[in-house]
């Protein structure tokens, strides 16, 4: 821990009585895409996300384990001692009302039912898939319609900036969305060199596609704003 910084901290523990792991494994633990699961099994984003998340926050996080002797995990966050602020109402324009066709790739069934009725609620036409091949079959098919693509980040099969750069290949000034519930950290090796530049959140619930740069990307939105989405 910074012991130059003289302010409380709140800490957060857990702890199980598992297997433990050995100290090669917990030098590599928050590592993206390590994992100690078989093939198919474990993603190997999940602790590497939470230290994202604890570092965004100015926190620190340590591990304690051996093999046979489980796992304490210890979360410390800076105290707040001030008063919590309380939203006002949002000051967003009023939403421009869709009329585009977009792709939307999400490997994950209930999200992606989620954010399909948002954007058909604001007024666009959804074709959607559940993995890279079946939206490189549906654009194969019905491409000219399609004016942006909104995809997951990381998914079984492939990833969502490896499709747009195949896609973008026979319609370049295709637009991109990137969502994703994994940190920025967690997606950089992921991303293509060019990843795009950035683009507000509530630009995109405003505007729609006509935010999104044409023929490059956009900003990775966390999922959760397209649960702001829905109050459009």
């Amino acid at each position: 821990m910074d012991r130059s910084r003289p302010v409380p901290y709140v800490m957060l523990a857990v702890a199980d009585t598992g297997i433990g792991m050995s100290e090669e494994v917990r030098g590599r633990l928050f590592e993206p895409f390590f994992t100690t699961k078989e093939r198919g099994k474990g993603t190997g984003l999940g602790l590497s996300t939470v230290f994202g998340i604890v570092k965004q926050n100015s926190g620190y996080l340590y591990v304690y384990s051996e093999p046979g002797q489980g796992a304490t995990f210890k979360i410390f966050f800076p105290r707040l001692t001030g008063v919590a602020e309380i939203a006002g109402p949002s000051s967003d324009l009023p939403v421009r009302p869709g009329s585009e066709t977009v792709l939307l790739v999400e490997d994950e069934q209930a999200v992606r039912l989620l954010v399909q009725l948002i954007l058909q609620n604001a007024g666009y036409c959804v074709l959607d898939a559940n993995n890279p091949q079946e939206a490189e079959a549906i654009f194969a098919d019905r491409g000219q319609e399609i004016g942006a693509v909104i995809t997951d980040v990381i998914m079984p099969g492939g990833s969502g900036p490896t499709l747009f750069e195949t896609l973008r290949k026979t319609k370049p000034d295709l637009r991109v969305l990137y969502m994703s519930g994994y940190t920025d950290d967690a997606m950089f090796s992921t991303r293509p060199p060019r990843f795009g530049r950035d683009v507000p959140p509530k630009t995109v619930r405003r505007r729609g596609p006509a935010a999104l740069p044409a023929g490059g990307a956009g900003r990775s939105v966390p999922r959760r704003v397209m649960g702001k989405m829905s109050q459009l």
